[in-house]
């Protein structure tokens, strides 16, 4: 028997039932400690977040600073920032890690997956060929091959003013 050590997503099941006060998307821009939240991008209505329990490696979400779950709340300026930031994203991702394709969207709402339900965001999931197996179906395991802080240091650089949209 082969065994897979992920000893990183016992904090993810521990902390399953456990809240943190507050919005964690309000309070993660409001700090100013980017590489230890993971935070690649600060836009002027939206910012880019990794995500702390990845269902892919460079697994990303594009979040509104304005905390609503209703995405009508969104304002022109807001709305297009993020379809731009959404594009830039995903551009870095390409660049960073030549995926085959990638999953954008939403989940509105508890019952529709929304992990957090009261903060609209958008995830980026870039995808490979091959990238969904027998692990996740028959060993109830998801194998993500590079840690968090050498994905977020290998996308960084296409967050540079330069690659700004």
């Amino acid at each position: 028997m082969e065994k897979l050590w992920a000893p990183w997503r016992m904090q993810y099941i521990k902390g399953l039932d456990k809240k943190e006060d507050g919005c964690i998307f309000c309070k993660k821009p409001s700090e100013d400690r980017d590489r230890d939240n993971l935070l690649l991008y600060r836009g002027r209505t939206c910012f880019v977040l990794m995500n702390l329990f990845p269902y892919n490696n460079g697994h990303l979400m594009v979040i509104p600073y304005r905390h609503s779950a209703d995405i009508t709340c969104l304002n022109d300026e807001s709305g297009a920032e993020l379809w731009r930031v959404i594009s830039l994203a995903k551009d870095a991702l390409s660049k960073a890690f030549h995926p085959d394709a990638f999953n954008i969207g939403m989940n509105i709402g508890r019952v529709a997956g929304a992990g957090i339900d009261q903060h609209n965001h958008v995830h980026i999931v870039p995808r490979w060929s091959g990238d969904t197996n027998f692990m996740p179906v028959i060993g109830d395991t998801k194998v993500v091959s590079q840690g968090l802080l050498e994905t977020y240091d290998a996308l960084l650089p296409y967050f540079t003013p330069d690659n700004n949209c």
